[in-house]
Parts: C-alpha cells; structure tokens; sequence
C-alpha cells in the first residue's frame, strides 16, 4: 500500500465543501491515480476515524493563454493539470479538525 500522504495531497476548503462539513462529508484533492478503496484508506490512517462512502470526480485541465513578452503578439497557448477530487463522507461522530485553535 502506497504512503498515504501520496494518496491525500491536500483538503479542499470551499465555501461549499465547509457546508458539507456540517453534514460529515469532507473534500480532498488527491493523486489522479488513486482509487476509491486506497483513498478511503489514507483517511482512516491520518486521521484515525471511519470511512463510511467516498466518492471522486476527475476534472480537465482549463486552456490557458498567455502573452510573451510586452508588445509581442504572439500568444503561448497551454493548458492548466488536470486533477481528481474526493469527498469523503465519515461514520456518524467521526470528524476531521483542520485548524488548531490555540
């Protein structure tokens, strides 16, 4: 089994994912090549509570343009990555801190 700080690359903090909060479900952006099973298991490891669902959506990179230089017109065009969320949803009593008050 893989590290499962390389499964779990960071939290999610939206205005929507915090109202999901309320209701025990939690949003991670997590490595493209992570399944549902391996991401149900890197949350039970670093946070020590129980998994209940997860569930992930796959989201392409935006086009991106960019000028070069100050009065060039060429333009670069690229693209931004594309990249994978989850979002948790945790056994009833279960929750996630994420900010430390002290």
């Amino acid at each position: 089994m893989r590290d499962p700080r390389e499964v779990i690359v960071e939290p999610l903090i939206t205005e929507k994912s915090a109202q999901a909060m309320e209701e025990n479900v939690y949003t991670f952006v997590v490595a493209k090549n992570a399944n549902k099973i391996e991401i149900g298991q890197a949350v039970e490891k670093l946070w020590d509570v129980k998994v209940k669902n997860v569930r992930t959506m796959v989201y392409a990179g935006k086009a991106r343009r960019a000028m070069m230089g100050r009065m060039s017109r060429t333009r670069h065009v690229g693209r931004r990555p594309s990249w994978k969320k989850a979002m948790v949803t945790l056994a009833e009593g279960d929750h996630i801190e994420f900010y430390e008050i002290g």
